[in-house]
């Protein structure tokens, strides 16, 4: 499994040197993420801009940054279904997992001046990855790729994306009206590098840790004799998306929703625009790998799926001001029934070796 931290770290022979290893992962990640979203809350508040920008651009940057390493590393290695997969799977995982959990522990506050317009990027860069997926594979069949021209594409996008973002940052507070904050706290006496500098290193303990725990968990089940495909399709899949799942609940734990929401959007746009952008850009992407199409028939239409329910949830929250708590519940279960599919695909694919 590639990772950020060297695997041969995690292959000692003691197995409760692992079992103390996640252990520890996990206090740092809760550590790390608390200082991450104090830092980015306190960041937004000193500055004027609203938590949910921030969110959407600069921790949902930080948050993806691992992803597209990990992401680009195998492109140029030649595995493009874990760059793929990376991704889209992420992208699943984010908005159908976690925005569904936090939308089942608290009411999340909508933002309409950001929704409004990250929503439909979200939604619309998901489309077009799928449209550029779907017409090369009926240009090309089972040869298709995601080429470079296609990542040059969604990098070129990415950037206006930022210079966009910016420009509507400046603009939020004079713009239309959005969801009141209630949770607004004194202000911090500390400086904005001071607060910078809580933000970066509690994303990179959130990002180091959550590494260390991901393979150490999977290196841990492999010797308990959990076959690899049932590992990637649970473990691994659910480890990359972990900085953004401790920064969710972070947010609802300390009172700052927004930042979730923000994350979740912003980090849905960057796993198309930057994840998969800049992997087809170091090596063109096969959306079919050993003559298999799942990328096809089961990850994109499940990503279009759980994206095409949250866009009618913003629908309905931009009337309301807020995301209801039912609507965690569909999100999950869709969630759910993906990881099984995919689960019960990979099963049967590789059967585990004797």
């Amino acid at each position: 499994m590639l990772g950020i931290l060297p695997s041969t770290w995690f292959t000692p022979d003691p197995q409760w040197l692992l079992l103390l290893i996640i252990a520890i992962a996990v206090l740092l990640l809760i550590r790390g993420a608390d200082w991450l979203v104090d830092g980015a809350a306190g960041i937004a508040a000193r500055l004027g801009l609203p938590k949910v920008i921030i969110g959407a651009t600069v921790v949902s940057l930080g948050t993806t940054s691992p992803e597209a390493a990990v992401s680009v590393l195998a492109a140029i290695q030649g595995n493009a279904g874990l760059s793929l997969g990376n991704g889209v799977g992420s992208i699943i995982a984010d908005t159908g997992l976690i925005f569904g959990l936090g939308c089942l522990i608290t009411t999340l506050p909508a933002d309409r001046f950001v929704l409004r317009r990250h929503g439909w990027i979200q939604f619309g860069a998901a489309s077009l990855l799928a449209v550029l997926c779907y017409a090369a594979y009926y240009r090309q069949g089972p040869d298709a790729a995601l080429s470079r021209p296609s990542g040059a594409l969604l990098l070129g996008l990415l950037v206006l994306y930022m210079l966009f973002s910016v420009k509507w940052s400046r603009a939020h507070q004079q713009g239309e009206p959005h969801a009141i904050d209630n949770t607004q706290r004194p202000a911090q006496p500390r400086s904005v590098p001071a607060m910078l500098l809580s933000g970066v290193i509690g994303l990179a303990i959130v990002i180091f840790a959550g590494d260390a725990m991901v393979q150490s968990a999977s290196e841990l089940a492999l010797r308990w004799g959990v076959p690899d495909a049932v590992v990637a399709a649970t473990i691994v899949a659910f480890g990359t998306s972990l900085p953004e799942l401790v920064v969710a609940i972070s947010s609802i734990r300390k009172g700052h929703p927004e930042l979730l929401v923000g994350n979740i959007i912003g980090a849905d746009i960057l796993n198309v625009l930057f994840v998969i952008g800049a992997s087809a850009l170091a090596s063109p992407l096969h959306v079919v790998e050993r003559g298999d199409a799942i990328f096809l028939y089961l990850h994109l239409p499940a990503m279009l799926a759980i994206l095409l329910l949250f866009r009618v949830y913003i629908f309905m929250a931009m009337r309301t001001g807020r995301f209801s708590r039912w609507m965690g519940a569909p999100l999950l279960l869709l969630f759910v029934a993906y990881v099984a599919i995919q689960y019960a695909l990979s099963v049967g694919e590789f059967p585990p070796a004797h």
